[in-house]
């Protein structure tokens, strides 16, 4: 039986020095976003063919972004499909602290979790769109691509859930870092489009390192085009590691 795709035991999220912003147009940011929206999916044919075209796509921009990007997307393509399925599930299925659902890391397993979801919703609905498919509205590659695809307001819109989340995404590739797993690629590069992080984020995202997101455990039905759940991906109560 084949285990490397498992997280080392004992290995513990510290919070990161901050990444350096990089300067991007509209159109730059545009590509960034919606390259890492793409190499942030499940690894499945779709996301591979899609990885062809980002690498396509990424040569102009700045080089601390595309070379993450560029070197996700590579590694997407040359890995074994199944090693990287089974990791993927066992980083973003298995682990709290990565969970790509952006208001889990303030509102956790709470009644607010709901409220916050539904101002994801309100947030798309200003930009003209709806959001489909299964996932819950704050899942970071959907609010990516409302920033690449949403044009001048969706950019706003979803620059402004960004800069919300912040802590989130911030604790987020702090995970991915300690596990070592590819994908911290994508949360870097996403993280080098944005503001600096400030003072106030800064201590709210070394507390979410240490101490994990609120708990009450609550159902969200009705936030999804499907059956929901708080946290990750099949609504699995885990600890926060």
């Amino acid at each position: 039986m084949r285990l490397a795709f498992l997280p080392r035991p004992g290995v513990r999220a510290r919070r990161l020095d901050d990444l350096a912003p990089v300067r991007l147009d509209d159109g730059a940011r545009a590509t960034a976003h919606m390259a890492a929206s793409l190499l942030l999916a499940y690894p499945d044919d779709a996301t591979l063919a899609a990885a062809q075209e980002v690498r396509a796509a990424v040569g102009h921009l700045p080089a601390p972004v595309r070379d993450r990007l560029d070197g996700l997307a590579a590694t997407l393509l040359t890995e074994d499909q199944r090693d990287l399925q089974a990791r993927y599930v066992a980083t973003f299925d298995l682990k709290r602290r990565c969970s790509m659902y952006l208001s889990y890391y303030a509102a956790g397993d709470t009644r607010r979790r709901g409220a916050a979801l539904v101002r994801f919703v309100e947030a798309y609905r200003a930009a003209g769109f709806e959001t489909t498919g299964t996932e819950l509205p704050d899942y970071l590659p959907t609010v990516l691509e409302l920033s690449a695809r949403g044009g001048p307001d969706g950019a706003r819109i979803a620059g402004a859930l960004l800069d919300a989340h912040r802590e989130g995404i911030e604790v987020l590739r702090s995970a991915l870092a300690a596990l070592a797993v590819p994908w911290t690629a994508g949360v870097e590069a996403v993280c080098l489009t944005l503001a600096p992080v400030d003072a106030a984020t800064a201590e709210r995202v070394t507390e979410l390192v240490a101490s994990g997101p609120p708990v009450e455990a609550v159902g969200l039905d009705g936030y999804g085009a499907g059956p929901a759940s708080p946290g990750p991906p099949g609504g699995r109560d885990l600890p926060w590691t």
